[in-house]
């Protein structure tokens, strides 16, 4: 599953979310520290796994 970062427009915070294709589409996101929905999506890096061929 895709990991977001984010940043909360009210205190500050950086956080990252593991969220499903259908979660991220219903936009329902919320700080973890003072539970505000005024966060907005950072541009970050991403990551792939791939399996191993011989």
């Amino acid at each position: 599953m895709p990991v977001y970062e984010f940043i909360c427009e009210k205190c500050k915070k950086r956080f990252t979310l593991t969220l499903s294709l259908s979660e991220y589409e219903k936009k329902k996101f919320a700080c973890p520290k003072c539970k505000s929905s005024k966060v907005r999506q950072q541009i970050s890096t991403f990551q792939t796994v791939t399996p191993k061929k011989s």
